[in-house]
C-alpha cells in the first residue's frame, strides 16, 4: 500500500506578520559578500529543466544544485560557516562586514581568541560543514549524530578533523545532549534549531543559508525570470525553509511567491502545526524512520516557524517514495535536460511537484497552488549523493517505488 502525500493550506490567522528584515536583500547581500571571500567560493548551478517543464505543462522548473557547494556536496556549510565566523568576529569586537574569511582564518586571529571548540548535532551535512569550517578557522569541533545515521557521513565528518560519533537517541534528544556537553566543557553550540535562550547563532545560520537564495534570484533573472511564481522548499527544523521564505517574501513583499513547505511524513512537525491551526508549533517524537535523514527533525526552529506561518502557502507531509521519485527523475533526465545528482532530502520537492502535476489524486492540491502553464517554479536540491550506497540502491535498484 503506497502512502499518500498529506497536505494542508495555511489558514492560520496572523495578527502581525513577523519581522523578516534580518533576511532582507541588504542583509543577505552582506552575508553573500562574506561567502564570496572564501577561496572555495563559486555560485552553484541553477539548472533549467526545460523539457520536463514542457512535459508537465508548466512555464519553467528551476533547481538549485547544491552538490557543488565548497566541495562538500551540500548547502549546509553556508549556515555553519557564517555563524561561526560571525561568532569569532563578535569576539574580536569587529563586524563581519569588516572581515574576510582569510582574515578570520589567520594565525593572528587564532592567537587572539585562543582555542575554541564548536559542537553540533547533525544527520551529516551540517556537521560536515561545521567540521570543515572549524578546521579552516584552526579551531576544534565535536559532532554528534542521531541513531541510524550513515556510517559514510560519519567518516566524512571525521575526515574534516572533527571528533564525531553516533548516539543511541533521535535527533532532537541528540541536540539536547550536545547542549548539555557544551555547557559542561565550555564548547560553543552551532545548531540550526532555536529554543528559548538560544536564538542568536540559529539566526546567523539562517542568514548564512540566504546566500543560496540570493544566488538563485540572480540566476533566475539571468534566465529572464524576474520573479518565481512558486517556491517548493523542504523543511527539517525549518531554518532553511524559513531563510528561503523570508528572503523571497522580503524581496517580493507586495507579491510573495506561492510557497509550499515539504517535510518527511515521519517528522512533519510544521504540517501538524498548520493542521492544529492555533499558531503554536507542534512536536513529533520517536525514531522518525525516513530515508530523508536531513529532514528527520521533530521539533521546529521557533524563528523559522514564525516566518513560515506568516508567509507560507501550503504544507505537505511526504512519504519516502516522493523523495525516491525525485532522485530518479533528476538522475535520469529527459533528453536535453541537465542531470542533477540529488540525495534523499534534496529531491523531495521535485518528486512532489511531479506527483502533483501527474496524479489525479492531487488535483485539489494542484488547484490550491494555482499551478498552470505560466508557473515558474524554483526548487532547491540541498544535497548530492552524500550517502552514495543509499543513492544507488534507490536510483539503480528501485528502492521505495512510487506505485
Amino acid at each position: 500500500m503506497i502512502k499518500k502525500v498529506k497536505w494542508k493550506a495555511n489558514t492560520i490567522k496572523v495578527d502581525k506578520k513577523v519581522d523578516i528584515s534580518f533576511l532582507s536583500k541588504k542583509e543577505i547581500g552582506i552575508v553573500k559578500k562574506f561567502h564570496e571571500s572564501f577561496p572555495q567560493y563559486s555560485r552553484t548551478p541553477l539548472v533549467s529543466l526545460d523539457n520536463l517543464s514542457k512535459k508537465l505543462g508548466v512555464g519553467g522548473i528551476y533547481i538549485k544544485d547544491e552538490s557543488y557547494r565548497f566541495g562538500l556536496n551540500a548547502f549546509k556549510v553556508l549556515g555553519g560557516s557564517f555563524a561561526m565566523s560571525k561568532y569569532l568576529a563578535k569576539r574580536t569586537g569587529k563586524d563581519i562586514s569588516e572581515l574576510s574569511f582569510e582574515k578570520l582564518t589567520s594565525e593572528e586571529v587564532r592567537k587572539e581568541l585562543g582555542e575554541i571548540t564548536f559542537a553540533t548535532t547533525t544527520d551529516g551535512n551540517h556537521g560536515r560543514g561545521v567540521a570543515w569550517t572549524a578546521n579552516q578557522l584552526k579551531q576544534k569541533s565535536v559532532v554528534y549524530m542521531p541513531k541510524g545515521s550513515s556510517q559514510t557521513r560519519l567518516e566524512n565528518i571525521r575526515k574534516e578533523g572533527a571528533t564525531a560519533s553516533i548516539l543511541d537517541m533521535n535527533y532532537d534528544d541528540a541536540v539536547r545532549f550536545t547542549a548539555e556537553q557544551a555547557e559542561k566543557y565550555g564548547w560553543v553550540v552551532v545548531q540550526d534549531t532555536a529554543w528559548e535562550g538560544y536564538e542568536e547563532i540559529p539566526t546567523w545560520i539562517m542568514q548564512g543559508y540566504g546566500t543560496m537564495a540570493y544566488e538563485a534570484l540572480e540566476q533566475l533573472q539571468e534566465y529572464g525570470v524576474e520573479r518565481p511564481t512558486h517556491i517548493f522548499i523542504q523543511a527539517g527544523v525549518g531554518s532553511l525553509a524559513g531563510a528561503v521564505q523570508g528572503f523571497f517574501a522580503s524581496v517580493f513583499e507586495d507579491n510573495v511567491p506561492i510557497t509550499l513547505i515539504a517535510e518527511a511524513d515521519e517528522a512533519a512537525c510544521f504540517y501538524k502545526s498548520v493542521v492544529a491551526g492555533d499558531g503554536n508549533p507542534r512536536v513529533v517524537g520517536g525514531d522518525m524512520p525516513t530515508i530523508m535523514a536531513g529532514l528527520a527533525c521533530g521539533e521546529p526552529n521557533v524563528i523559522g516557524w514564525e516566518v513560515l506561518k506568516s508567509y507560507s502557502s501550503v504544507f505537505a507531509a511526504c512519504p519516502d517514495w516522493v523523495a525516491a521519485s525525485g532522485m530518479r527523475i533528476l538522475g535520469n533526465p529527459l533528453k536535453g535536460d541537465e542531470r542533477v545528482i540529488s540525495g534523499e532530502s534534496g529531491a523531495v520537492t521535485l518528486g512532489l511537484l511531479n506527483a502533483i502535476l501527474t496524479r489525479e489524486e492531487y488535483s485539489d492540491l494542484r488547484r490550491e497552488l494555482k499551478l498552470d502553464e505560466n508557473s515558474k517554479i524554483l526548487l532547491f536540491s540541498t544535497e548530492g549523493d552524500t550517502d552514495p550506497d543509499k543513492y544507488r540502491h534507490i536510483v539503480w535498484d528501485g528502492e521505495y517505488p512510487s506505485y
